[in-house]
């Protein structure tokens, strides 16, 4: 950015700036202000001294490095001068250490970045208080033209205004401390303890030639239990320094006002109020386990001073700041989100073999993939592969699976949607080609949508069933057609029951919403409906009920069997019949049918081992849950587990995990392969086979999740609508032609991708001078 006078303030006036937090997006923000217009008059308060530093080292990125050269180079140059570089990453695990390389990390001492920062501050002539508690932020409003909040992770701005910002705050479950060594590590090191109290953790990385930041973390069930509630600084700096004496080589820790911390996730509505803007950890947090919070802060300051630069008007440039930088922040707070949990389910993986768990965590944010990693590290990758079995040239979702005397060729699955476009609950020929054209796509198993045991267990009037023999054989002719024109094409049926939500609209034409004429009376665990005041109330189903229902999917599954469907799902998710028994949100019985887990499960499990009884032996059983209601005093992911413990012990073969859809006020936490944390937990702790589904978009992200072990099949669904060939696609892309992946006759011409135009040119060569 070239220096020129900003618009924001009155017309032939400067703006005068209060910046409130020297850390390093403050001091950033008021230095590149101060660059585009030297006229400027800014002041930073900072409470505490200019030596005072929260930390040791800090990590900065390629990307951002990048815009501070662009937008001043006299702090990039110094920022170079600083830098300690490596490449590796060490993560050791049970006596093994495993190293990934090709990572580019750069980080310098956050003490050192301050002394950078506040020489080009005065440099420019901003004016630095420190000692100084800033005066309400409300109070420098009145005074200043902008007043940028950059008061950390405890804002008291963000407090004060809370009613304009509208701040989330979430504490989590682990508790951390910082603290340094007087070496360098050689890599960026990930060292677990396991100790009698539980297990803990060690996140290091160097931050100049003879020091390195050391952060040691915990469950608070496990630092309470280890006594470091009790522990003073140096009680706890001696004892990390004991638990870790081999990473740390037997030297020493130091501490600087050392604390344990629970860390906080910060998310505001709002980034501004009037002319106060939020700026850094006082907006946003992000897990420090991916090393944004300096980072964001930064490049937040990029772009308040450049859309201050371009905007005509201040309120329109804190709104634009606000719409740049508000999705790059919640990608980056889901991505840390993902890895924080990770660390709080440690203990759940630690039985994978080495490299597995390496990789596992080295993918925890889903911003690091398998093809990423390839890129990086191929011979890492390589390990991981062979050591997950696969062959030569050969993709993990190419490697076969198998669920009792069903093998499925690779390890892609169509999931379940519903098409609302059957005619008295018979599959027609639309259902025929949507299923055989997936079915001729490559996917290992292709699923029915959710394929109703009664008329009255509909949930719109187009939605299959099987409770009748012209529904039989109309499904007879469609998996008569997967089996042979799709040889190696498992098709599976999922049998469900509306309960509560059924007698509804088309999709299209209102999701959720009662039909205007011709509704079918309900039936549910009890006599609540879905949307009060819009959807009926449903019967509470009795004793006879119950029988009814348990017969209604003992014949529809007896007419799968007959059907020819290789694999049979029972539909318990998504606040459907089954589901409602087991959401104690939506059973509030009495009986031996309500109350605890276990007499909510009752139900669900009769069902089940009614259908067990029918289906044959050798063809698998897999249970579709909702692995969390993401509602208050719903299911939750620890509910989730002992569900899936239940539903194992009685025979099924694998656990489908999806989650809510059972209330309609449910606060879901949208991101991609966002329901996929579930199945990781689900699978490493009981030691079922899982279906991971949820916002699973890509190969590489199928690749990622099953050389992780966080799942042994993908469902993936809006992406078979957008390209039924998705999964031989995929194998086109990754040059892959096995038996994984085997092509129709007569589409084998075009196995492989469409030649397009040239888009390279001719390099130079001379240069005239």
């Amino acid at each position: 950015m070239s220096p020129r006078p900003g618009p924001a303030g009155p017309p032939g006036s400067s703006l005068r700036v209060a910046v409130i937090g020297g850390g390093p997006g403050g001091l950033y923000a008021a230095a590149l202000l101060k660059r585009l217009d030297p006229a400027r008059e800014i002041t930073v308060w900072e409470r505490n001294a200019a030596d005072d530093t929260f930390g040791f080292g800090v990590v900065l990125s390629d990307e951002t490095l990048g815009g501070i050269e662009h937008a001043d180079p006299v702090i990039y140059r110094a920022l170079q001068d600083e830098f300690v570089r490596w490449d590796d990453i060490d993560i050791v695990h049970r006596g093994h250490t495993l190293t990934s390389g090709g990572h580019g990390f750069a980080a310098l001492g956050r003490r050192r970045l301050l002394e950078i920062l506040h020489e080009r501050c005065t440099d420019l002539g901003v004016r630095l208080r420190f000692r100084s508690p800033a005066p309400p932020a409300a109070e420098l409003a009145a005074t200043h033209d902008l007043v940028i909040a950059a008061d950390g992770v405890n804002s008291l701005t963000r407090e004060a205004h809370a009613d304009a910002f509208a701040p989330h705050i979430t504490t989590h479950r682990c508790r951390y401390i910082w603290l340094a060594a007087d070496f360098a590590f050689d890599a960026f090191r990930f060292e677990i303890a396991e100790t009698e109290h539980g297990v803990m953790q060690l996140h290091g990385y160097p931050f100049s030639s003879d020091a390195s930041t050391v952060i040691v973390e915990m469950r608070e069930e496990v630092w309470q239990a280890a006594g470091f509630d009790d522990c003073d600084e140096q009680e706890s700096i001696d004892r990390c320094a004991k638990i870790f004496a081999d990473a740390l080589d037997g030297h020493p820790l130091s501490g600087n006002n050392s604390t344990w911390i629970a860390f906080r996730t910060v998310v505001n509505d709002r980034w501004s109020h009037g002319n106060t803007v939020l700026l850094g950890d006082a907006a946003h947090t992000a897990h420090f386990s991916i090393g944004s919070g300096t980072k964001l802060a930064v490049e937040d300051a990029l772009a308040l001073a450049a859309c201050i630069d371009e905007q005509p008007t201040l309120q329109s440039a804190l709104a634009a700041y606000e719409s740049e930088r508000r999705p790059v922040v919640e990608s980056t707070q889901r991505a840390a989100a993902a890895s924080l949990r990770w660390f709080e389910e440690l203990a759940n993986v630690l039985d994978q073999p080495p490299r597995q768990f390496a990789f596992n965590l080295l993918t925890r944010s889903r911003r690091v993939t398998h093809d990423n990693l390839r890129l990086r590290d191929r011979a890492f990758t390589d390990a991981v592969e062979h050591d997950f079995g696969c062959r030569p040239g050969t993709p993990p979702m190419f490697t076969p699976f198998r669920l009792r005397g069903l093998e499925l060729r690779n390890r892609v699955v169509v999931s379940p949607m519903d098409m609302y476009s059957a005619v008295d609950g018979v599959p027609g020929d639309f259902h025929l080609v949507h299923l055989g054209a997936r079915a001729l796509g490559g996917a290992g198993l292709v699923m029915t949508e959710m394929v109703c045991v009664s008329a009255e267990g509909r949930i719109t009037p187009g939605c299959t069933g099987l409770y009748t023999p012209q529904q039989a054989a109309a499904w007879s002719r469609i998996t008569d057609f997967v089996h042979s024109q799709s040889p190696g094409t498992a098709i599976g049926v999922q049998l469900g029951h509306s309960g509560r939500k059924g007698s509804t609209r088309l999709m299209w034409e209102g999701i959720d919403e009662p039909l205007p004429d011709g509704n079918w009376p309900l039936v549910a665990a009890s006599p609540l409906p879905y949307k009060p005041g819009v959807n009926q109330v449903p019967q509470a189903l009795d004793s006879t009920g119950l029988a009814e229902i348990r017969e209604q999917f003992a014949a529809a599954t007896w007419r799968a069997a007959r059907s020819g469907f290789d694999l049979l799902e029972l539909h318990c998710a998504h606040g459907y019949l089954l589901s409602g028994f087991l959401s104690p949100l939506t059973n509030r019985r009495t009986d031996a049918y309500g109350g605890s887990l276990e007499n909510r499960l009752r139900f669900p499990l009769e069902v089940f081992d009614t259908m067990r009884g029918i289906w044959p032996d050798d063809r698998p059983m897999t249970v579709r849950i909702s692995a969390t209601d993401w509602a208050q005093g719903g299911n939750t992911a620890d509910d989730a587990v002992e569900i899936a413990r239940a539903f194992a012990a009685h025979g099924a073969d694998a656990i489908d995990v999806s989650t809510g859809q059972v209330v309609a006020d449910e606060q879901p936490e949208y991101g991609r392969s966002y329901q996929t944390p579930y199945a990781d937990r689900i699978r490493n702790t009981i030691g079922i086979p899982v279906v991971a589904v949820g916002a699973i978009s890509s190969w590489d992200d199928v690749n990622s999740l099953l050389l992780a072990g966080r799942a042994d099949l993908c469902a993936l669904a809006r992406p078979h609508l957008y390209d039924p060939h998705w999964t031989l696609h995929a194998a086109a892309e990754q040059e892959y032609a096995g038996e994984g992946a085997v092509w129709p006759e007569p589409y084998r011409a075009g196995s492989r991708r469409p030649p397009t135009g040239r888009t390279d040119a001719p390099k130079p060569r001379l240069t005239l001078r």
